[in-house]
């Protein structure tokens, strides 16, 4: 997967963090989104994260996921 893909979460994944939902469990399963962006390094050195893709749903809501807990959109 690369920046710019249209992907959907394939997966039950519960966030506390969405905007709309604030502290509370929110399962984000087949929400859509973009990947925005990959995190590779931090502050010029490598790093390896466990979740390394950073998937934009609408407006305000962006996370971190894994590569196979997502799937393209065409």
């Amino acid at each position: 997967m690369k920046i710019g893909d249209r992907v959907q979460v394939k997966n039950s994944i519960v966030v506390f963090h969405h905007p709309e939902h604030r502290g509370n469990p929110f399962d984000i399963q087949n929400l859509t989104g973009e990947i925005i962006g990959l995190v590779e390094d931090k502050k010029g050195r490598p790093v390896s994260p466990n979740y390394p893709l950073m998937v934009k749903f609408g407006e305000k809501f962006i996370t971190h996921l894994v590569d196979y807990e997502l799937e393209l959109v065409s």
